[in-house]
């Protein structure tokens, strides 16, 4: 029975390849491109597990085992980085997400159509600044004599210094400016959900009496929520992953203690003080930890809300 069940299997397959053979041939290119680029890079992980020397190369580099990790554990900068890392990503989860989607809200009630393709068309625009100009602007605005600095010691009373060089300032700089930059470019998906979400479900509730809020609450947050619920597990996944490159044009030594997170801390060992062995453990811990998130998150979608990505 399984012999032939095998048979009928491969069949079909063969079948399939037959009447499908120009799609297969495309995929050609794209599978070459991550056994390249992605797969075959992964044999360089080896060197998490070395004493690693460029003279030497990886092969013929000193096997230190699990030496590499547990520096970074034990280090006394373990806890601070992490810490960082996660505070960063939950300040943009709990505050970040929720504001995509509220702002798309807020778009498809807007009924006067060129006034909706102009928000919409301002709000994307930040996300297509360059980074360097984006930590550009922030440093200016944030320094001693900055506008931001100058409207602050005005309403707040705060001592006029640059913000940069508080430590105390950096989680709300960073959560504020990436809000900035990417809450019209995070709705788009959002507002295209919406769309889907019937017409006529809005118009029998309007008849009914429903306010814009309760219908927005009632038709609208349920219809997108396969959205929201992918969205969502790959933002959980995406935890470990804090933005690096804006964090490592803004930070200095001097707020190191809230702004040092997992994947500048790589950057500064690996590239700066030629650790590379160590800042290639640290990488693998932090996508290890990515991965167990996305996996995590997935399954507790799919068995409290019955949706999964996988």
């Amino acid at each position: 029975m399984a012999g032939k069940i095998k048979k009928v299997k491969k069949a079909s397959w063969r079948h399939d390849f037959l009447m499908n053979k120009g799609l297969y041939f495309l995929m050609i290119p794209i599978i070459l491109y991550f056994l390249i680029f992605n797969y075959a890079p992964m044999f360089g992980l080896v060197i998490a597990f070395e004493d690693f020397k460029p003279t030497r190369g990886i092969l013929g580099s000193n096997w230190v085992g699990l030496k590499n990790f547990i520096d970074f554990f034990t280090g006394p900068n373990f806890f601070i980085i992490l810490r960082n890392t996660l505070a960063i990503s939950l300040l943009g989860l709990f505050i970040g997400f929720p504001l995509g989607i509220v702002f798309a809200l807020l778009l498809s009630e807007l009924k006067i159509l060129r006034f909706k393709k102009t928000v919409q068309t301002i709000s994307y625009l930040p996300y297509f600044v360059s980074t360097v100009v984006i930590a550009g602007l922030i440093i200016e605005f944030c320094s001693s004599n900055g506008i931001v600095t100058s409207l602050l010691v005005v309403v707040l009373r705060i001592p006029r210094e640059n913000l940069l060089t508080n430590p105390d300032y950096f989680w709300a700089i960073n959560l504020i400016s990436d809000i900035w930059q990417g809450l019209g470019y995070g709705s788009i998906v959002y507002v295209a959900a919406i769309t889907s979400v019937s017409g006529e479900l809005h118009e029998a509730a309007a008849i009914d009496g429903a306010t814009r809020l309760r219908r927005a609450w009632h038709i609208t947050i349920p219809g997108i929520m396969p959205t929201i619920v992918t969205m969502l597990i790959i933002k959980c996944g995406m935890l470990m992953n804090v933005g690096f490159d804006k964090i490592l044009l803004l930070y200095n030594p001097s707020i190191y203690s809230t702004a040092d997170v997992i994947s500048t801390h790589v950057q500064r060992m690996g590239i700066e003080n030629a650790q590379y062995g160590y800042s290639t453990a640290v990488g693998l811990f932090n996508s290890v930890v990515g991965t167990l998130l996305l996996f995590i998150s997935n399954y507790l979608s799919s068995k409290f809300a019955d949706q999964s990505i996988i």
